[in-house]
């Protein structure tokens, strides 16, 4: 056969901007695809609800990929363990409560299970605001990632949304951008010192709606209510994902 460039060229444009302009409204638009937003996007998309990661690093999984100070493994409590077998992800005990996993493979087991349900990521797009209607948050402001690296002025476009669901990590960008515009309708305490016990006990007391419309999940839900960081351990972040999709779904 003969390849023709212009035919991939068409083939690459033409279909992205089909789901593109598909993906314009939806039910649930999460910023970040690390690990809490993935399991987020994929329990939402398996109850038929339409969902959008935006991603602005290339890559998904957040700090994941390195594991423990680029040794490539995480541990996972037992609590956790369901959502593993319910992503397929292999893993294996190494003390009572603690499980271990390849962090590589959970990246790419995420992801691909999370698309496989029915969730759309576009990766390289930034969340750089949100969108306000009579007290409630109905929407995303996205951009290029490289807009926002090249600090070029270039508007951005808009996502219409029912629930936003902020998967940011540490930085909790979403959150804290609000803060920013409306002092007094948000206040961000900022994460705490490195205590993984509890860090993981108070994430998912952390998950929960924190201005109509608008969910904070994993680190970002710690870093708005002060939680502490947790380091290579992810069952909490895990189960933080499944939180917030509830959450979420009990919204639509």
């Amino acid at each position: 056969m003969k390849i023709d460039e212009s035919i991939i060229t068409k083939a690459i444009i033409e279909d992205f901007m089909n789901v593109f302009l598909e993906y314009t409204e939806v039910d649930v638009a999460i910023a970040g695809a690390g690990p809490s937003g993935m399991v987020a996007a994929y329990y939402l998309a398996k109850e038929g609800a339409k969902v959008a990661i935006f991603e602005r690093k290339l890559s998904v999984g957040g700090g994941m990929w390195g594991g423990g100070m680029m040794f490539p493994r995480i541990v996972i409590q037992d609590e956790a363990k369901h959502i593993l077998d319910d992503f397929e992800i292999n893993y294996w005990r190494y003390k009572d409560g603690y499980l271990l996993a390849n962090s590589i493979e959970v990246v790419g087991k995420l992801a691909s299970e999370t698309i496989a349900a029915g969730a759309e990521i576009f990766n390289l797009m930034s969340v750089e605001d949100v969108m306000i209607r009579e007290g409630k948050i109905t929407g995303v402001v996205i951009n290029w990632s490289s807009v926002e690296l090249g600090r070029l002025h270039v508007d951005p476009l808009c996502v219409r949304s029912n629930v936003i669901i902020d998967g940011t990590g540490h930085d909790a960008e979403i959150c804290r951008n609000f803060e920013r515009k409306m002092p007094d309708l948000l206040k961000v305490v900022g994460e705490k010192p490195m205590w993984a016990d509890v860090g993981e006990r108070s994430i998912l007391e952390n998950t929960k709606e924190i201005y109509p419309g608008l969910i904070a999940v994993g680190m970002a839900a710690n870093a708005v209510a002060g939680g502490p960081r947790m380091g290579p351990i992810f069952g909490g972040m895990m189960l933080s994902g499944e939180k917030a999709s509830k959450l979420a779904l009990s919204k639509l």
